[in-house]
């Protein structure tokens, strides 16, 4: 398995010229009580490889998963890649390197 981890500045940039997709793929009660903004909820618990797709394919920019500190985000391009996804990327602090360096949180 491929893992490329992505740092906040090349993140904050992604979002901030529209070119990446965030993942977030954290459970519904931890994206409710605060996200990236920008980021999109696909929780790891109910994992679907086939909405993932179609998600990229509707989107078309350059898909990043996003967790709570960069486990689970590997966990879902692990499962993306068995599922033939050419996914890589994802943030390697996730949520907690986000919320603690003081960037704006969405809830």
């Amino acid at each position: 398995m491929k893992a490329v981890g992505l740092d906040r500045d090349t993140i904050k940039a992604g979002l901030a010229d529209r070119s990446i997709l965030l993942i977030d793929v954290r459970e519904p009660h931890e994206f409710a009580a605060g996200h990236i903004p920008g980021s999109v909820p696909h929780p790891l618990s109910t994992f679907d490889t086939a909405a993932i797709a179609d998600l990229i394919a509707q989107d078309g920019r350059r898909p990043v998963f996003s967790c709570m500190s960069g486990v689970r985000s590997v966990h879902a391009l692990a499962a993306a890649q068995n599922a033939g996804l050419p996914l890589e990327e994802h943030y390697v602090g996730g949520f907690k390197d986000w919320a603690a360096s003081g960037e704006t949180i969405d809830v």
